[in-house]
């Protein structure tokens, strides 16, 4: 096996010393959304740095598996396959940002480089990924070398609460339902608008609540609540307080509409947590999938092979899937507002 191979196959359940962790580390995550152990909205901002690092080494190897590099959702046309939808809403924010051979692009939250890698070849500009996690940081390095982009498309740690790059730095910049996870969205605006020049673009897909949710109503609530445990997110904003974050940290929005909604209806956005028979990893996405995952990897783990907490992580997404499933049919939740909007 080649070093490049090696690399591949240790993943962060089959790493000794990372496997070991599992148990104890969807523990503390679970315990900032229960407020017998002090969680609730504001441990989950307060923390939120530990609550996402959690999070994402436990569930990136679930989400490769399932769903590929690209970690998001998108509209879909009728008879369009999952993965070129994914490329369409990739390049779309590639276009509406009018990126070039020769810019310098911020890819803020950028998972392990799916959309930076397809938007960096559509557009040919430079694309710097900010990320938070060690272990997406050493995927989307090793995805990148891979795919023979290194010298389109890099990554760096940080945070985007407090990014360390010089102000004015970036020709644009851009999101994939990644400041959703923001403790404070415009704190998390603010920071993209200072490392921008004047004048230029930013854009994304954000996750929101839609109009029709509604807060008495019980049933939303639980919805968002299983939305939120089952994505680490603080809280879900609705689609006026993300404008409204955008312009208090300076930045003038130029468009701005749910993406999700010109999907087929025989092609809803939640479609591939449903389930689809096209493909094995159509079927691994789908409900079908979930269920034959959960009881195998409990009986992995009730034999050893598993390491502990696995079946808590599966089950998790599981929740979450279905709650994905719920917001999008009952349509009081979006992943895809978009939003095209100009430092001021």
């Amino acid at each position: 096996m080649s070093g490049t191979q090696a690399a591949r196959a240790k993943t962060f359940y089959t790493d000794d010393e990372k496997r070991s962790r599992i148990g104890s580390t969807i523990s503390e995550y679970m315990g900032f959304f229960d407020e017998k152990r002090g969680g609730g909205v504001e441990a989950r901002k307060a923390q939120y740095s530990t609550m996402i690092n959690d999070y994402y080494d436990v569930v990136t190897d679930f989400y490769e598996h399932g769903w590929g590099p690209s970690f998001h959702f998108a509209a879909r046309a009728r008879g369009e396959s999952f993965d070129a939808s994914l490329a369409r809403a990739e390049h779309y924010l590639g276009l509406r940002l009018n990126l070039r051979p020769g810019m310098r692009v911020l890819d803020v939250g950028c998972g392990v480089g799916g959309p930076m890698r397809s938007i960096a070849r559509f557009s040919g500009a430079f694309i710097e990924g900010v990320n938070n996690n060690d272990y997406q940081l050493q995927k989307v390095r090793q995805h990148n070398e891979e795919a023979g982009l290194s010298q389109l498309c890099s990554a760096f740690k940080g945070d985007f609460m407090n990014l360390p790059v010089a102000d004015e730095l970036y020709d644009a910049a851009y999101e994939i339902e990644a400041t959703c996870h923001a403790p404070d969205k415009t704190g998390a605006f603010r920071e993209v608008h200072r490392v921008l020049k004047p004048g230029a673009l930013f854009a994304g897909y954000e996750w929101c609540m839609t109009d029709a949710f509604d807060p008495a109503d019980t049933a939303h609530q639980e919805i968002k609540r299983e939305i939120e445990i089952g994505d680490s997110l603080p809280d879900i904003a609705s689609i006026p307080a993300t404008i409204k974050a955008l312009e208090a940290a300076g930045f003038e929005v130029l468009d701005s509409f749910d993406a999700l909604r010109s999907s087929d209806p025989e092609t809803p956005w939640y479609l591939p947590l449903v389930g689809e028979t096209s493909s094995l990893l159509g079927l691994r996405r789908g409900r079908l999938g979930r269920r034959i995952a959960r009881r195998t990897i409990g009986a992995l783990e009730a034999v050893g092979i598993a390491p502990e907490g696995s079946k808590q992580v599966s089950a998790m997404l599981g929740r979450a899937a279905e709650a994905l499933i719920a917001g999008g049919e009952a349509g009081i939740f979006t992943p895809g507002f978009f939003f095209l909007a100009r430092r001021r």
